[in-house]
C-alpha cells in the first residue's frame, strides 16, 4: 500500500493534493465535499484587501456626500472591514469544528497596510495557516523593479508579526530575478512558497470592441513553470515548495513532487472535472508508485531537481538551441 502521507509547513497532509482557493472552498459544505473526496488539505476563498476598502467606498459614494463627514465614512470602513472579516472567522470557526483537514487562510494583497491587523483574529478563528496571495502586477514602468520587489518583503514581515500560525506566500512569477526572489524570501522565515500565482487573463471581443475574461482555467501545459522553478530552487530554499497552475490530474503531482515540491494546489481540474475526479488524482498517483515500486513521497521527492539530475543544464533555457532547434530531424 503507497503511504501518500506528507508535511507541508508542519501540517500533516494525508496526501499531497491540496484545493487552491476558489469557488470551491468559499462554504462549509463546499469543503466538505472535497474532504469525502479525499483532499489533503484546503486553502480558502482569498479575503481581498481591496475587496473591502472598494466596498467601502461604493457605500460612501452613494450616500449623501452633502452631509457625509470624515467620521462617518470612517466609521462605514471599520464596520465594513469587520463584516467580511467576521464572516471569514465564522467560516474557519465552522470548518474546524467540522473537517479534520488543515485549513489554511488567504489574503489576497497588494500592500502591507489595511489587512495585517487581520490576521491575528484569523489565527484565533482556528486556522492552521495563512497563505499571503500576492499579486502585484508591475503596471507602472517609472517604478524601479526593486521598490516592487521590497513590497513583498514588508508584507511578509508585517504579517509575521501578528501571527504565530505558518505563513506561505504564494508568487507570481513577473520578476526580474526570479531565482533570487524565492531564495531570499524563503529566508525570511516563512513556512512555505507557493508557485506559482496565476493571474486572470484577458481577451479582446473584436465585434463588440470589448475586453473580456480569457482562459480562465489554467491549461495542462501550463506545468512548465513550476515544474522549471521548483527543480532549479528546491534544493536551495529555505521552506516547503508547493506547486500551483497547470495540475490536471494525479501524475501531474508526481511531476512536481519529482522536482522538490512538497504538494500541490488544484483548482481548475475540479471546476473542469467535479470534485469526485480527486480519489481518481490518487488512483493514478498510487498505482505510479507501485509501479515503481516507491512506498512513500519521501522515497521520490526531489530525484529530479537540480541536485539529483545527471544534466542538471536541461533544466535551463540555455540548452534550447541543443534540444529543440533540430526538430525536424526527430519527427
Amino acid at each position: 500500500m503507497s503511504d501518500l502521507k506528507t508535511t507541508y509547513m508542519g501540517l500533516e497532509l494525508k496526501n499531497p493534493i491540496m484545493a487552491g482557493s476558489s469557488g470551491f472552498t468559499s462554504t462549509v459544505d463546499k469543503v466538505k465535499e472535497l474532504e469525502d473526496n479525499g483532499i489533503g488539505g484546503v486553502v480558502l476563498k482569498s479575503i481581498f484587501e481591496e475587496q473591502i476598502m472598494l466596498e467601502a467606498d461604493s457605500i460612501i459614494k452613494s450616500g449623501d456626500s452633502v452631509n457625509a463627514d470624515i467620521a462617518a465614512d470612517d466609521y462605514i470602513k471599520y464596520y465594513i472591514q469587520q463584516n467580511n472579516l467576521n464572516n471569514y472567522l465564522k467560516l474557519i470557526e465552522d470548518l474546524k469544528k467540522q473537517v479534520s483537514i488543515p485549513v489554511i487562510a488567504s489574503v489576497a494583497c497588494v500592500s502591507d497596510k489595511g489587512w495585517t491587523d487581520f490576521t491575528e483574529s484569523i489565527e484565533n478563528a482556528g486556522a492552521d495557516a495563512l497563505e499571503l496571495n500576492t499579486y502585484i502586477l508591475p503596471f507602472e514602468s517609472k517604478i524601479k523593479s526593486k521598490e516592487i520587489e521590497k513590497k513583498y518583503f514588508d508584507i511578509v514581515y508585517s504579517a509575521k508579526k501578528h501571527i504565530s500560525i505558518p505563513l506561505a506566500v504564494k508568487l507570481p512569477y513577473y520578476f526580474t530575478n526570479l531565482s533570487r526572489m524565492i531564495i531570499e524570501l524563503s529566508k525570511t522565515g516563512i513556512d512555505g512558497l507557493v508557485l506559482f500565482n496565476r493571474f486572470l487573463k484577458f481577451d479582446i471581443d473584436i465585434e463588440s470592441i470589448k475586453i473580456q475574461p480569457g482562459g480562465i482555467f489554467s491549461a495542462p501545459e501550463e506545468i512548465s513553470v513550476p515544474l522549471r522553478w521548483i527543480s532549479l530552487l528546491s534544493d536551495d530554499v529555505k521552506c516547503d515548495l508547493a506547486a500551483s497552475i497547470g495540475i490536471h490530474d494525479g501524475y501531474d503531482a508526481i511531476k512536481t513532487i519529482l522536482t522538490g515540491a512538497t504538494c500541490v494546489e488544484i483548482a481548475s481540474t475540479i471546476y473542469k472535472n467535479g470534485p469526485s475526479y480527486i480519489g481518481k488524482m490518487i488512483d493514478q498517483m498510487e498505482d505510479w508508485m507501485k509501479r515503481h515500486s516507491f512506498k512513500s513521497i519521501n522515497n521520490f521527492k526531489g530525484k529530479m531537481n537540480q541536485a539529483n539530475v545527471k544534466d542538471p543544464q536541461q533544466l535551463e533555457r540555455a540548452q534550447f538551441m541543443k534540444y529543440f532547434s533540430g526538430h525536424d530531424e526527430l519527427v
